[in-house]
């Protein structure tokens, strides 16, 4: 039995428990920051997935929104089917956001929930998960 604080026990099995935590995660997160690394799921970012790759020359700005959608495209279809994960500072656009819902519905998965985490998270995309009825308000992550 999950305990009574426990922000995501209401989101099935930790195992299979599928985030986005959207901006920049501030001070005022740090509980929720502290649990969320405390689930068995694999946490990923683009800027994570980027210094993996050779340093490049700057690109355009479309570039490098076509380059982190590859990026990410590329760790979102190789990872196991229905494994959880926390996806931190994606999607950053409305068009990302619009993306990354055609890949789970190619995988024939949902999110578990979008949090926005701190500053920096995009009015637009907010909307577009408050709109599915995925964006957790403020107010239902006090624990």
């Amino acid at each position: 039995m999950a305990a009574i604080n426990d922000l995501f026990s209401r989101f099935g099995p930790p195992a299979k428990t599928k985030f986005l935590l959207l901006g920049s995660p501030d001070f005022r997160c740090e509980n929720l920051m502290n649990q969320a690394r405390s689930l068995n799921l694999e946490h990923v970012s683009p800027a994570k997935l980027m210094r993996s790759e050779i340093s490049r020359r700057p690109g355009t700005p479309g570039t490098d929104e076509a380059t982190t959608l590859a990026h990410l495209r590329r760790w979102f279809f190789a990872r196991k089917p229905d494994a959880g994960f926390v996806l931190m500072d994606f999607p950053a656009t409305l068009l990302q956001a619009k993306v990354f819902d055609e890949w789970l519905d190619a995988r024939d998965e949902a999110l578990s929930a979008v949090i926005p985490a701190g500053a920096g998270s995009p009015e637009p995309v907010l909307e577009h998960y408050r709109t599915l009825g995925l964006l957790l308000e403020p107010g239902e992550l006090v624990a």
